[in-house]
């Protein structure tokens, strides 16, 4: 039985039956199945229930009649919440925060989200300890209490926040490692994206990449663990794009406190490609929530693309596409679903590659052709003229590679412009 109680007047009063629906889609993912829907526009919470008197009867009323086990609240309960509405309904009671940290328990594959998700679920579990201990033997188990698991549950607090210590700790070393291979990758466009989940991230990648064994299903949080591939974006250019954890409205503080190192590789990327569902009829909100998670996390001042994606799903695409022009004269319109629907993404991606590099002169003998070859591999070679037994190039180059040849003996004259800044190439 689901239960939505936003504040009258709020934003979430105006969109109920999409965020219950969206509630909906969450439980289907943890694997139980919705018998009812029930709200209520509150003036103020109840600080003992959440809901009033009233509604509480009534929920207990259609818990009874559909025969229900579990009732899931859209807004977060406190633990005396929690445990007051337990004691009325007589079945377990959830919020939507334990919901999430659920899902991500059961998809976390990497050692480094099972760290992340179990840290989490134990912040969420320590004040709400007793109610767990005193449901433990009926009703508690199953959706909500997968990760940490029952032993936890048996522990005191005492334990528990060491155990936080630890996962705190084992994180901070995790942090460091992806620190060391940044620092080791070869000097590349870098690129994260972002987006509220199910916008059609990992199809973007897949797309990009052309790798079909990228994980894309039709369902919420299908990505947690951060994927990063290498992209040809064609003309000789190349990028690195990593896929990054999709966020959700009323993301858990912990989850989005315990993931802040899955996300440093965003805060490493040259760029942010927001990417928003443009079938979604919300979509203005939600990408109201990912900029509000970015700035959470201190990613605000990021260079950002906004890709507005699955456009094949919109009824009247002109129409859209002309309103989404006249809000974000610099935002991408894509379709993973058409041959050449990334097109304008890879275009603008070849600009800020561009944008970051530097403009050489390379002088070498025609006979060197191992070092032309580099050339051409490692640069984007704009034009070449031979004079005798000499080529003459101009070749577009990281500044690093530039050093790089300049230190195995080829003869590469002064870069005769400054790297751009990618913000302004972004636009």
């Amino acid at each position: 039985m689901l239960v939505a109680a936003p504040r009258k007047g709020s934003p979430d009063a105006r969109h109920v039956a999409e965020h219950l629906e969206e509630l909906t889609r969450l439980v289907d993912t943890a694997g139980a199945e919705v018998v009812g829907r029930i709200s209520q526009h509150i003036v103020a919470p109840n600080p003992a229930t959440l809901i009033g008197e009233g509604k509480v009867e009534e929920v207990a009323a259609e818990v009874s009649t559909s025969e229900a086990s579990l009732v899931i609240f859209d807004e977060e309960l406190s633990p005396v919440q929690g445990a007051n509405l337990e004691r009325e309904l007589k079945v377990r009671v959830m919020d939507r925060a334990e919901v999430i940290l659920d899902i991500f328990s059961t998809r976390a594959r990497s050692h480094e989200a099972k760290l992340q998700v179990e840290l989490a679920q134990l912040e969420y579990l320590l004040p709400r300890l007793t109610r767990m201990w005193t449901h433990l033997s009926r009703i508690r188990g199953g959706i909500g209490l997968r990760g940490p698991g029952e032993t936890q549950l048996e522990t005191d607090r005492r334990i528990i926040r060491r155990k936080i210590q630890g996962l705190k700790a084992k994180l901070k070393d995790v942090e460091k490692h992806r620190e060391n291979l940044r620092s080791g990758r070869d000097p590349m466009l870098s690129v994260a994206l972002v987006g509220y989940t199910n916008a059609g991230k990992s199809s973007i990648l897949r797309g990009l990449s052309g790798q079909h064994e990228i994980v894309v299903e039709d369902r919420l949080f299908a990505t947690l663990d951060t994927l990063t591939r290498e992209v040809d974006l064609g003309e000789g250019q190349r990028a690195r794009i990593t896929d990054t954890v999709g966020f959700i409205r009323k993301l858990p503080h912990h989850l989005v406190a315990s993931f802040r190192a899955t996300l440093e590789e965003a805060r490493a990327a040259d760029v942010l490609l927001h990417v928003v569902d443009a079938s979604h009829p919300d979509w203005e909100g939600q990408l109201r929530v990912v900029e509000k998670v970015l700035a959470e996390l201190g990613l605000a001042d990021r260079p950002v693309i906004l890709v507005f994606n699955k456009i094949d799903l919109v009824s009247d695409a002109t129409g859209f596409s002309r309103r989404v022009r006249e809000l974000y004269p610099t935002a991408i319109i894509t379709s993973t679903m058409r041959t050449d629907g990334l097109a304008s993404l890879k275009a603008r991606l070849r600009e800020l590659d561009r944008a970051g590099r530097i403009t050489v002169r390379v002088r070498l003998g025609v006979a060197e052709g191992a070092r032309l070859a580099e050339l051409y591999r490692e640069g984007e070679v704009l034009s070449r003229e031979q004079e005798g037994e000499y080529y003459d190039l101009v070749v577009r180059l990281e500044p690093s590679q530039a050093a790089r040849l300049r230190q195995t003996g080829m003869n590469v004259s002064d870069a005769p412009a400054e790297r751009l800044r990618l913000r302004k190439a972004s636009g």
